[in-house]
């Protein structure tokens, strides 16, 4: 039978993403409540009567027009190794046209490259190197290819030169594994053994230090919020309103009662560090962090990045994501002390396919690109 694409509900939506084990949470039902400025609605795709896998589409309408693109970041959910995945973006098109999309964007969320902390330490020190991408990478996830081939046959394209923070959700991202190759989750110990002589210096000095670790609850978001806009403006970017974090909050844990958490970092009482965390079944993401400019030299950071280690490892989670890096390995590149912080985990660096688009509507998706370039 052919492949269609059509509204579910969100619980058989979640429903889905559970028997499935894990799934971006950008990819699940409750993300629309929290991105309030698009519209969101919930797919399956069908071989038959039997659902194949999901999706959140969320809508951005064009100014002036009842047009609208179709949005699905770090999606669909769906298993990229079978054959017939052609036959699936072509249900999602056509679904969308139905809807009246101009252009359809989708992230295949799951890992074609990786590069383990021996080669990003050896491209950081290697002055002829400034991208990680020049770099062989370790291993190579041949289904990676194989749709990435799918997806050009098929008219879809991407803009492989934006791979910083700006382009949508980032194609380079950071993750610790928890389990071995054989399946077995990792001790502490062994997560300790895998992270770089500085980083277990530093959660050494904090616990000396007498720093502190909790979870914290949704009144004390405006307290996260508070040095979260004190470390926007320390690295120069333009930090969210409390509103957003308590309505993420909300959205999320509404869905799942543990699916974000809160962590505060203390010593002596006064709060260093902060952070958020949310976790989809076996996949585990460090969201948001915050510091103070006081007390860097208690090394709250660390402390409180080896507890959602911790607690992400002890809930049985296969990965611990620690979002969106730049590949930029460069000696003056203005995030290279972002990796260097998250290679000391003994984590990898991972490229996703990234972000592709599909013009249903070759004119209005170009006025569109252009509009962006021009904000």
């Amino acid at each position: 039978m052919s492949i269609t694409c059509r509204p579910i509900s969100s619980e058989r939506h979640l429903d889905f993403i559970v028997s499935r084990g894990a799934a971006s949470f950008l990819q699940t039902p409750a993300w629309a409540r929290v991105k309030k400025d698009w519209r969101g609605e919930s797919v399956g795709f069908f071989d038959g009567d039997n659902l194949t896998g999901v999706g959140l589409v969320m809508y951005r309408q064009l100014p002036k027009l009842k047009r609208y693109l179709a949005y699905l970041p770090e999606g669909p959910v769906l298993d990229w190794a079978r054959s017939d995945v052609d036959a699936h973006l072509q249900a999602l098109v056509a679904f969308a046209k139905e809807r009246r999309a101009f252009a359809v964007r989708i992230g295949p969320a799951f890992a074609h490259r990786r590069w383990l902390p021996a080669t990003i330490k050896a491209a950081i020190a290697d002055d002829t190197v400034t991208r990680l991408s020049q770099v062989e990478p370790d291993e190579t996830v041949l289904v990676g290819t194989r749709v990435r081939h799918q997806l050009l046959h098929l008219g879809w394209t991407t803009d492989e030169t934006g791979h910083g923070f700006a382009a949508g959700q980032p194609m380079f991202n950071f993750q610790l594994p928890l389990r071995s190759a054989d399946g077995t989750q990792l001790t502490e110990a062994e997560l300790l053994k895998g992270m770089n002589q500085l980083f277990r210096r530093n959660i050494k000095k904090a616990a000396k230090e007498g720093v502190e670790v909790r979870l914290g609850t949704r009144a004390e978001l405006a307290d996260f919020h508070r040095i979260y806009l004190e470390t926007a403006q320390r690295d120069g970017f333009t930090g969210r309103a409390l509103a957003y974090f308590e309505e993420m909050w909300d959205a999320l844990n509404a869905e799942d009662p543990d699916r974000m958490r809160l962590y505060l970092a203390e010593h002596d009482g006064d709060l260093v560090a902060a952070t958020t965390m949310v976790r989809v079944g076996t996949h585990a993401w460090y969201s948001y962090g915050a510091s103070t400019n006081t007390k860097r030299e208690v090394r709250g950071s660390n402390a409180i990045q080896w507890q959602m280690i911790r607690d992400a490892n002890a809930a049985g989670c296969e990965v611990y994501d620690l979002r969106g890096i730049t590949e930029g390995v460069g000696a003056d590149d203005p995030e290279i002390g972002l990796i260097q912080f998250k290679v000391g985990t003994g984590g990898q660096a991972v490229a996703y396919l990234g972000e592709w688009d599909y013009a249903v509507n070759r004119p209005l998706y170009a006025a569109f690109n252009l509009y962006l370039k021009r904000r």
